[in-house]
């Protein structure tokens, strides 16, 4: 019986020590230190809202956007880096929620057609501003040449200097 009995003690003395290992245990989970709000913003800066029109995502009040700014942050905590997780938004809701359009087929039209446009625009003015001071220049010179003359030979100007001299 004392077999028994020590059996019995053994027992129990095995059961209330796993039941004590399993009370000081706590789950453990790998994560890594939580992104700051800097760090969500910094990508949620180069996103669109998906409701609103033209809001970036760090500044968007709606509820989705909040969602999207914590999915963000849970992307980040899970080691994602900052093209994943552009590249995961723009998988499920396209490349209309990028804030800069991406570098590829039609849309290097974007990147060179305004540059060009300025650069037209620029010369045009400056042809245009040229021709009009050479144009300035010679209407200048044909009224210092020809100006007094045709004046002192018109009756009609000469009366009406001579009256504006008799004023003074």
């Amino acid at each position: 019986m004392t077999t028994h009995k020590g059996l019995r003690i053994t027992h129990y003395a095995l059961l209330l020590a796993l039941m004590l290992a399993g009370l000081l245990t706590a789950s453990v989970s790998a994560q890594g230190p939580t992104p700051t709000d800097d760090e969500v913003n910094a990508i949620a800066k180069q996103l669109f809202c998906p409701v609103c029109e033209n809001t970036p995502l760090d500044v968007c009040p709606t509820e989705a956007c909040r969602q999207w700014r914590d999915l963000i942050r849970l992307k980040l905590a899970e080691g994602w880096t900052e093209d994943q997780i552009k590249q995961y938004f723009v998988d499920n809701y396209g490349a209309r929620v990028l804030s800069e359009p991406p570098r590829t087929g039609f849309n290097w039209l974007v990147y060179i057609v305004p540059p060009v446009l300025i650069g037209i625009g620029a010369l045009i003015l400056f042809t245009a501003f040229r021709s009009w001071r050479r144009l300035d220049a010679e209407l200048a010179e044909a009224d210092a040449g020809s100006g007094k003359e045709e004046a002192s030979n018109d009756e009609y100007v000469a009366r009406l200097e001579e009256e504006l001299r008799q004023r003074d």
